[in-house]
């Protein structure tokens, strides 16, 4: 059994919380955050507190709070020499206070707060001082998920910016195309099937080779059509902008 701590009450917190709770080999002793939350409706309010003096001794302190509150909750400890591991994609694992044994258990995945997620298919960076520490670790991540990687901090932050180019700067060109559609009444629906296919295909084949697209092919007139019918200066400029970096990688000239 390992005793679990959760600090926290953010999305990425709930979402543990909820997976965690259903697994027999998993003991959540407690979860901390400042205003008394709970993770889920079902918790008991007695395993809530609200004070870090109140921390009991647990295999994994699990820090799923902001980048910026983990040094200074880690610094803030009553317990020393205790497994604190966070849970960020960017912050590097010397920020949690010397006093404990430093870890990370980073879950690569968009977590929404009404959107169940299939831990499965998750894949968790793994990272900690100590061999006995990360022992642990993979044991605890793999009660959720096999897809488990020993990743370093400076590897955890190139992938988090890789993750952010993915994931959040598409979604928001996701919103432009909305907008877009929305504007002229078109249903956004028609443009499902094509967002499906775009992200399959580079889950079977080389990203550089499924670049398709006016850029690439350097067709200057649906692009001129493009940028004369866009009236948004941001959605101007972003379209010229993904041009030429477009062109640029694959040898074009606009």
């Amino acid at each position: 059994m390992i005793r679990v701590v959760i600090l926290g009450a953010g999305n990425v917190a709930q979402h543990l919380y909820t997976a965690f709770s259903n697994q027999a080999s998993i003991e959540i002793i407690q979860c901390y955050n400042r205003k008394g939350l709970k993770l889920h409706p079902d918790q008991k309010k007695s395993s809530i507190i609200t004070s870090l003096k109140e921390l009991d001794i647990a295999d994994v302190y699990l820090l799923a709070v902001s980048d910026d509150a983990i040094a200074e909750i880690s610094s803030k400890f009553p317990l020393k020499n205790q497994l604190v591991v966070h849970t960020s994609g960017s912050v590097p694992m010397a920020a949690i206070d010397d006093s404990n044994r430093k870890g990370v258990l980073y879950p690569l995945q968009t977590f929404s707060k009404d959107k169940t997620i299939d831990f499965s298919a998750v894949p968790f960076c793994l990272e900690a001082e100590k061999e006995q520490d990360l022992e642990l670790l993979k044991k605890l991540g793999s009660v959720l998920s096999q897809k488990l990687y020993e990743i370093s901090s400076e590897q955890r932050n190139a992938l988090h910016v890789a993750a952010v180019m993915v994931n959040n700067f598409t979604n928001y060109l996701f919103s432009i195309g909305h907008d877009i559609c929305k504007e002229n009444n078109i249903p956004f629906e028609i443009l499902h099937p094509l967002i499906k296919e775009t992200a399959g295909k580079i889950t079977t084949m080389d990203p550089d080779l499924a670049q398709t697209g006016p850029a690439i092919r350097n067709d200057g007139n649906t692009i001129d059509r493009h940028l004369n019918f866009l009236s948004d200066t941001t959605q101007k400029e972003i379209y010229q902008t993904l041009t030429k970096a477009i062109q640029s990688k694959y040898g074009k000239k606009l």
